[in-house]
């Protein structure tokens, strides 16, 4: 696509699956490139679409390894690597644990397969099988949008993205098209899931502070609270996601941050009447994305580091 062309929303469910998404990315266009369709893709995929739409796009894959004629052509080209190595047992395993996880679950394995062995995919797919179905709901919609990133790279063929590394160390083809000073999102987020419920978490208040005592670093020891500056706040919406609790900067600056929930007016009864994450961000990281999610239950709380 040399030109800037508007995009027609059959050519975006040819990218993803969502019809929400479809509409929208199609509405936004013409793009002037592949960066600006990248950047507006992402926008969409995590902030317009809701589960019911990730679940959508998820169901247009086939099972990774299946070698069904009504696959399609960009599907067969994603999955090659994995194809060519998979010997009959091989083959064999990855099907037998693609229905345990769609029987757990409840949708196909997302996994951006391109240049990926049946090993490393089956790997992949027996460590993810352990998660909390809530959990694995995130962690497939970040492989959709990479898949997503991929097909949009092939609509824009004159255009070739540079390859990339994620926050899980996932290699994908397009993100490095936008430019890691083209964020479309403030470098730290957050969303919240009551694991409970087996829902998103609204209403919660959520701040975000850094560290500016450069005197000292907070630590086990040290917890001089007068040393956190707060940045922003917010509070969760219908998706669980806050809203904006910094600036959207192009290099986030190293240090120490704390994100907060008040998880009190949300859970009364519940055993904790906050929750306070802490977490450095090193030089060396300064331009990637750092995704904080609370897991929250009445009686006990997990966190990670998403992307």
């Amino acid at each position: 696509m040399a030109t800037p062309t508007p995009l027609a929303v059959e050519d975006v469910l040819r990218v993803n699956g969502s019809r929400r998404f479809a509409a929208a990315l199609a509405a936004a266009s013409p793009f002037a490139s592949l960066a600006d369709a990248v950047l507006a893709a992402r926008r969409i995929w995590l902030d317009k679409v809701d589960v019911t739409g990730w679940l959508e796009a998820f169901a247009a894959h086939p099972p990774i390894g299946s070698t069904s004629p009504s696959v399609s052509k960009w599907s067969q080209e994603e999955q090659s690597a994995a194809l060519s190595t998979a010997t009959d047992s091989a083959a064999q395993e990855l099907a037998e644990w693609n229905a345990r996880y769609r029987e757990k679950f409840g949708f196909v394995f997302m996994i951006c397969a391109s240049g990926r062995t049946a090993p490393e995919v089956l790997s992949e797919l027996k460590r993810r099988y352990t998660n909390r179905p809530i959990v694995e709901l995130e962690v497939a919609a970040q492989e959709e949008l990479k898949i997503t990133e991929l097909r949009l790279a092939k609509l824009f063929s004159s255009e070739t993205p540079a390859p990339f590394t994620s926050a899980e160390g996932h290699t994908s083809q397009s993100d490095k098209a936008a430019g890691s000073s083209n964020r479309t999102r403030p470098p730290i987020t957050t969303h919240v899931l009551d694991t409970a419920r087996g829902s998103p978490a609204s209403g919660i208040e959520v701040s975000l502070e850094v560290w500016k005592d450069a005197s000292s670093r907070p630590s086990f020891d040290n917890k001089d609270f007068n040393g956190w500056t707060t940045l922003g706040s917010s509070v969760t919406n219908n998706d669980g996601r806050s809203g904006q609790l910094m600036d959207i900067v192009d290099n986030v600056t190293p240090g120490f941050y704390r994100i907060s929930f008040n998880t009190s007016k949300y859970a009364p009864s519940g055993f904790f009447p906050y929750v306070s994450i802490v977490f450095e961000i090193k030089k060396s990281q300064t331009t990637e994305h750092f995704h904080v999610p609370l897991l929250h239950s009445p009686f006990s709380f997990t966190t990670y580091r998403g992307s």
